[in-house]
């Protein structure tokens, strides 16, 4: 399968790149800034610290930064896609790195085998759809405690602002869009990505059926709020 996101990522990390990671959507592009988004510090934010506990899942945990963080104070497993993100990850040091789909935890983990679920990266809104999304909320209760909590995060087309984000398109329905692009590493390829952008009050719905509720938004970046951070927890 092709690759080039988890490549260029390892290869920086080696000292072996020599070319940019680009993301493409039809004409426009856009260098993808590696070190900054993969391998900077992560600091400790005293809210999201008081919301996760372990064992704690990190799902979508790229080059392990975030992962290194909480492993330090509780179990943390992390999990990603590419193989070559999780031998980045077991060379950095994360002790439990694992290739695994957060869209389909209940085929690789154990029942409530989680007391907190992390995602930051606005993965979740891979899943494509509402539908999808109301999915991944069911199944992530399968693999987490009856008292879990979950801290993801999205793109917000609440906010006008979104709309200058890179591959956005835009949603007639309220508090719905979508983002599309792929990325490109020297010859190589990868497939596009599909973004469901949904805003907390959609996920609010997408969670009836499911044993979450929406029980805190935030919108970090005060400056330009494009992004919301939401707290999940079981009924």
């Amino acid at each position: 399968m092709s690759d080039p996101f988890g490549r260029a990522i390892r290869d920086h990390y080696r000292g072996e790149r020599e070319a940019p990671l680009v993301d493409r959507d039809g004409e426009r592009t856009r260098e993808h800034p590696i070190e900054r988004w993969y391998f900077g510090e992560f600091e400790g934010d005293e809210w999201l610290e008081s919301h996760l506990d372990g064992p704690l899942i990190d799902m979508g945990a790229g080059a392990g930064r975030d992962a290194l963080y909480f492993q330090d104070r509780f179990e943390t497993v992390a999990i990603e896609v590419s193989d070559r993100l999780v031998a980045t990850m077991r060379d950095r040091g994360v002790v439990d790195a694992r290739r695994a789909d957060m869209f389909s935890l209940p085929e690789q983990f154990e029942r409530d085998r989680f007391r907190s679920a992390y995602a930051r990266g606005t993965q979740v809104q891979l899943a494509g759809s509402m539908a999808g999304v109301e999915r991944f909320l069911s199944d992530l209760a399968v693999v987490t405690a009856p008292d879990a909590t979950a801290v993801i995060d999205g793109y917000a087309p609440e906010r006008d602002a979104t709309a200058d984000t890179f591959g956005y398109r835009e949603d007639p329905a309220p508090g719905l869009a979508y983002r599309v692009y792929h990325c490109v590493y020297e010859d190589e390829v990868g497939e596009t990505l599909l973004f469901r952008l949904f805003s907390p009050d959609r996920l609010r719905a997408a969670a009836v059926g499911t044993p979450w509720t929406v029980a805190e938004v935030r919108y970090p970046r005060s400056d330009r709020p494009v992004q919301w951070v939401v707290r999940l927890e079981k009924a």
